[in-house]
C-alpha cells in the first residue's frame, strides 16, 4: 500500500487560509449567534395555536376516531411515555409514536416547549400535550422512517400525522450559528488557498501548479 503527503507548500498554503479563516467565520458566528434571539421570538406561538400550549377548553382526543373528527386537538400522556414508543424523521420532521388512551398508536410531531405538566416535573404525572391538527401523509413512502418509529410496536394508522408544532418550529442552535460560520471558512480557505499559494510561486518559494507559459520557455533556452 502506497501512502502519498501532500507537499510542504500545500499543507503551508491550508494552515495560513485555516488560520485566516477563523477571522470572517468567528464574525459571522457573532453575527448569527446575535440573530438567534430573534429566530427564537418569532417562532413563539400563543396558547391555543398549533404547537403551543392547549388551552383548558382543547379536546382531549382518546381514539383515532376522534382524531379524524376534530380539526384541533390535544392529548393526555402519561410521564414521558409519549417519547418511549420509537421515534425517527420523515421528510425532515421529527416524529414520535404516541399511544393514545384508546391504545391505538399514532406519528406526532411534538413542540416539547408547549407539554403543559399535571405533575411535579415531566417525568411523573401526567402530561398535556401540545394543540395539534392532522396531516394527512403517505407514511410507507419512507421505509427507513418506518422500520425507526415501529421498532417495538406498529402504528395503527400511517395515512396521516399530528402536526404539534406549527409555527413553533426552530432550528438548533447548532444549526443557526455552526452551519453558516462553517460555511464562511470553508469559502475563505478556498478563496485564500490559491492567492497564497499564487504569491510563493512568484516569489520562486513555491513550484508552480501550472508554470506560465515565459517560464516554460526559459527552462528551454
Amino acid at each position: 500500500m502506497r501512502y502519498r503527503m501532500l507537499r510542504f507548500d500545500i499543507w503551508l498554503c491550508l494552515l495560513l487560509s485555516f488560520l485566516i479563516s477563523n477571522i470572517p467565520a468567528n464574525l459571522v458566528g457573532s453575527y448569527y449567534d446575535k440573530k438567534y434571539e430573534s429566530h427564537l421570538e418569532e417562532h413563539k406561538v400563543d396558547t391555543g395555536e398549533i404547537g403551543g400550549i392547549a388551552p383548558d377548553d382543547a379536546f382531549e382526543v382518546q381514539s383515532v376516531e376522534d382524531i379524524l373528527n376534530h380539526d384541533t386537538f390535544t392529548i393526555r400522556s402519561k410521564g414521558i411515555e409519549f417519547r418511549n414508543h420509537g421515534a425517527g424523521y420523515y421528510h425532515g420532521a421529527y416524529l414520535y409514536a404516541v399511544t393514545l388512551p384508546s391504545g391505538e398508536r399514532v406519528a406526532a410531531r411534538i413542540n416539547n416547549d408547549s407539554v403543559k405538566n399535571l405533575g411535579e416535573d415531566l417525568f411523573s404525572g401526567e402530561n398535556i400535550l401540545p394543540l395539534g391538527k392532522v396531516v394527512k401523509a403517505d407514511l410507507t413512502d419512507d421505509k427507513y422512517f418506518i422500520e425507526q418509529i415501529e421498532y417495538r410496536e406498529e402504528l395503527s394508522r400511517k395515512d396521516f400525522y399530528i402536526d404539534m408544532v406549527g409555527g413553533a418550529e426552530v432550528s438548533s442552535k447548532e444549526d443557526f450559528v455552526e452551519l453558516p460560520k462553517l460555511g464562511t471558512q470553508i469559502l475563505t480557505i478556498i478563496i485564500l488557498f490559491p492567492i497564497f499559494h499564487s504569491i510563493g510561486a512568484k516569489l520562486g518559494i513555491f513550484p508552480y501548479f501550472i508554470a506560465p507559459k515565459n517560464k516554460k520557455e526559459s527552462e528551454w533556452e
